[in-house]
């Protein structure tokens, strides 16, 4: 296994809030922390960064890479990316999104779709799936047999797409020809909820796309 040996993804959770349209809610998001015993990739910065802290464990932090621009999980971004002393990267589509939490302060580096991000001897891939907002990516670890869907899939189905800058058709296509294409045994990592697997989730397209949003 050799440089790889200690790969793995660190998980914890936070509770916070999450706003837009004029609205607020009660949400808990999934900290996830991609890496070894010596650096590591974080995923999102929701709600505590105190939380957040404790699973980077003192290692050195290569970029807080934002899987979208909802305030749930960027509020933070650039608190942690002071305190990690790590650049902040988000998909230059989500930029307006990200204007409504800090429009004052732009992301340090523009994620695009098919970059590599490497950490801890792997390579991270950037998959844009824009539909749950225009500039929402996941980030897939072939080595871990993993891909990190932020808020664009979950168990049971894609994330929600009835508020501004989402679209439904959207989604479910980035769905079906951004993930479901991976090998079944994938396991999906979410922004919020329980893990699932491509496979697990394959099955049932037809069934969102009946149900609609």
């Amino acid at each position: 296994m050799g440089a790889m040996e200690n790969l793995r993804i660190d998980h914890a959770t936070a509770d916070g809030t999450f706003s837009l349209d004029g609205e607020t809610f009660d949400v808990e998001n999934n900290i996830w922390v991609l890496g070894d015993d010596e650096e590591c990739l974080v995923v999102d910065a929701p709600h505590d960064l105190d939380a957040l802290a404790a699973v980077v464990a003192g290692r050195r932090v290569v970029a807080i890479a934002c899987t979208h621009a909802h305030d749930d999980h960027v509020a933070l971004a650039p608190a942690a990316a002071e305190r990690f002393d790590a650049p902040t990267m988000l998909h230059h589509a989500d930029l307006e999104v990200w204007g409504l939490t800090h429009p004052a302060k732009d992301p340090d580096r523009m994620l695009h779709d098919g970059q590599l991000i490497d950490v801890a001897g792997t390579e991270v891939e950037v998959v844009h799936t824009p539909g749950h907002s225009p500039g929402s990516v996941c980030f897939r670890v072939a080595d871990l047999g993993v891909v990190l869907t932020g808020d664009t899939l979950f168990a049971g189905g894609p994330g929600a797409t009835g508020r501004s800058f989402s679209d439904f058709p959207t989604i479910v296509e980035s769905i079906r020809e951004r993930l479901l294409t991976l090998p079944a045994d994938t396991r999906a990592l979410p922004g919020h909820g329980a893990t699932t697997t491509i496979g697990d989730e394959a099955p049932h397209v037809q069934e969102w796309i009946d149900r609609g949003h």
